[in-house]
């Protein structure tokens, strides 16, 4: 029974040193690197660029299609008499 206890002892004491350990690498890790922005900000570019490249046309049509009443940019206003 004495062995037993002395085992149970010593691996909680193992174990414990380890446990530490882990702790506290996991508290020096806080949040992402550079590296991982990198990647989410070159992944939304490219889902952009993917909708961008699929819905094109539609999109032209429909800002195409948008009137505001108004006169075009492109064109001068009458001259009022």
């Amino acid at each position: 029974m004495v062995s037993l206890f002395q085992t149970l002892h010593t691996l909680s004491y193992v174990t414990a040193d380890r446990v530490a350990d882990r702790l506290k690498t996991v508290k020096e890790e806080k949040g992402a690197s550079a590296v991982e922005y990198a990647i989410l900000v070159g992944a939304i570019a490219l889902a952009v660029a993917a909708a961008v490249l699929v819905f094109g046309g539609k999109l032209e049509a429909l800002f195409n299609g948008i009137s505001l009443g108004g006169t075009p940019a492109s064109t001068p206003a009458a001259p009022k008499s």
